[in-house]
């Protein structure tokens, strides 16, 4: 069969709103198509002024859709105003319509011609029920005893192994609750991660361009691939198995995610960062939020190549690193503050010795002289936490010539610009901030939160003596990321506000087809006031410009 030869069938469109009184669906026929506004007899029907009273409708062809604005205010899909026109919904995208924001489950069973002409559905394990997927796991628990089996006695693969072959028998038996178009090896597959590994998310986690995975709730997964939210087909069998797949995640940790404890942030063997939500807390169900890091860290010529800083730029970073400056990276939320990180500390000279410290080890150096410390949450007791404050101070006590702190998001900020301005030039540090303002006031708050009582002048000069180079990453709507400014703190301005100097930056031009965001790197001029200790470390050739 060609990819040319699949077509698809239409069927109901799940719409899922979510407004002040909580979330709801609606479904309509693919066919005819859907209105959405505020009166009554529109397909989905939002009460609110906010709301035209025939706001939007909404048409499928084939696996698209497509929203035909006709409202006085506009509707948002994404980051994007759409106004008396039509527009593609891509999967996964938000709606906003007034107060209530809507989104469109994916459309269109895949299909082709069978050998009758007639049109016969493509192999799939979606359509087995959730009904059918506990039964099979019931027997497959009578089959062979999960709870029984010495794992410490047995390798992952020989259990796989088990597992697999006693699914091989069970799903014979089970053959007439199975759709006649199953996938029966892939339903083994996923059966068998669900009951040893970690379900659907064992493909999601080995797909290396996903960066990170959003399970909203055991029916719905969605990914970030190339910096763009799709919602993916996986789901779990239930919430019991979502949660069993939790337990198998924390036990090796010593940790636990239960009702009394909801809340979890946890890491994966292979690095990856876990938080989870469970009821009472996530009114779904389980939300797992995964963030996967590249096996192989990226270097300066990977983010010239993907766009997000020039040569130059990258030059003159790596001579601030060299010649000792304390730098902060700030970026919002996914924006690759800590990727930026791994890059700015590969310039760090493999004699020196370095002190990292995170709340969740995400760092990748590959110098071999790297004490890495992480944080502990307290224990079932709750005892036991150490925070990222009391490893910053113990840092202190451990010779570094550098410290590296992941994130400063309290007290530790103090800290952290203490250790700066006592001998250990060259630090970094991250934060969350959408300028290079922003990011100063929000360090200057961060102190404020560590219990010592200073002023904030006091506070604002001791930032402006400890840092010197203060690096923005910003993630645009199109899912790519850059390095939006890179400015120097020059020190203290006569009305007490900390003075920056923007050295490089980076200016949007336009948004193009596909909503793909345009702009141009510029230098703006202005000479750093350390340019003479480029000179002097030698870290600019005769005749050879700063940049």
């Amino acid at each position: 069969m060609t990819a040319s030869a699949l077509r698809f069938a239409p069927r109901p469109v799940r719409v899922v709103i979510w407004g002040e009184e909580g979330a709801s669906e609606v479904e309509f026929d693919a066919v005819a198509g859907a209105t959405i506004g505020r009166d009554e007899r529109c397909t989905v029907s939002l009460e609110s002024s906010l709301v035209s009273r025939r706001h939007a409708s909404v048409s499928v062809q084939g696996e698209h859709i497509f929203l035909t604005d006709s409202s006085a205010n506009g509707t948002f899909v994404g980051d994007e105003l759409v106004h008396q026109a039509t527009l593609e919904v891509a999967p996964g995208t938000p709606v906003r319509i007034g107060p209530f924001q809507l989104r469109f489950d994916p459309i269109g069973l895949a299909v082709e011609d069978g050998p009758d002409g007639e049109p016969r559905r493509v192999a799939s394990t979606r359509d087995v029920s959730s009904a059918v997927r506990r039964e099979i796991h019931r027997r497959l628990l009578e089959h062979l005893d999960l709870a029984k089996l010495e794992r410490s006695r047995m390798n992952p693969h020989m259990m796989r192994a088990k597992v697999r072959l006693a699914l091989q028998a069970i799903t014979p038996e089970v053959s007439h609750l199975l759709p006649a178009s199953v996938d029966v090896d892939a339903l083994i597959e996923e059966l068998t991660h669900e009951a040893v590994g970690l379900g659907p998310l064992e493909a999601l986690l080995a797909d290396d361009r996903i960066t990170e995975i959003m399970v909203v709730d055991p029916q719905t997964v969605y990914v970030e691939r190339g910096g763009r939210l799709e919602l993916t087909q996986c789901r779990f069998t239930d919430e019991e198995s979502a949660r069993a797949i939790l337990e198998r995640i924390v036990t090796p940790l010593g940790r636990r995610i239960d009702e009394s404890a909801p809340m979890l942030d946890a890491r994966l063997a292979d690095g990856s960062r876990v938080n989870a939500v469970i009821s009472p807390i996530a009114l779904r169900g389980a939300c797992i939020t995964i963030r996967k890091f590249s096996r192989k860290p990226y270097t300066a010529d990977d983010l010239i190549r993907f766009g997000s800083v020039t040569d130059r730029m990258v030059r003159f970073l790596h001579r601030c690193v060299m010649a000792r400056k304390n730098m902060l990276v700030a970026g919002g939320t996914g924006s690759g503050k800590t990727t930026l990180l791994n890059v700015l500390s590969s310039s760090i000279p493999e004699e020196e010795r370095i002190v990292t410290i995170e709340d969740s080890a995400e760092l990748q150096l590959n110098q071999s002289h790297v004490v890495s410390l992480e944080a502990r949450p307290p224990n079932m007791e709750g005892r036991g936490a150490i925070a990222i404050r009391d490893l910053v101070k113990n840092a202190m006590r451990m010779r570094p010539d550098r410290v590296i702190v992941g994130e400063c998001r309290g007290g530790e900020a103090l800290d952290m610009l203490q250790a700066m301005s006592t001998g250990h030039d060259g630090s970094m540090t991250t934060t969350h901030a959408n300028s290079p303002r922003e990011a100063l006031k929000r360090i200057e708050t961060l102190s404020l939160m560590s219990g010592i009582d200073l002023p904030s002048s006091a506070i604002r000069q001791q930032i402006a003596l400890a840092l010197n180079v203060l690096v923005q990453q910003t993630r645009f709507a199109d899912g790519t990321r850059r390095v939006t400014s890179i400015a120097e703190v020059v020190g203290m301005e006569d009305h007490g506000d900390i003075e920056v100097r923007e050295i490089f930056g980076f200016r949007r031009t336009g948004t193009g087809d596909g909503g793909k965001v345009s702009g141009e790197f510029y230098a703006t001029g202005y000479l750093p006031s350390f340019l003479d200790e480029f000179i002097a470390k030698g870290l600019i050739d005769e005749g050879e410009g700063f940049l």
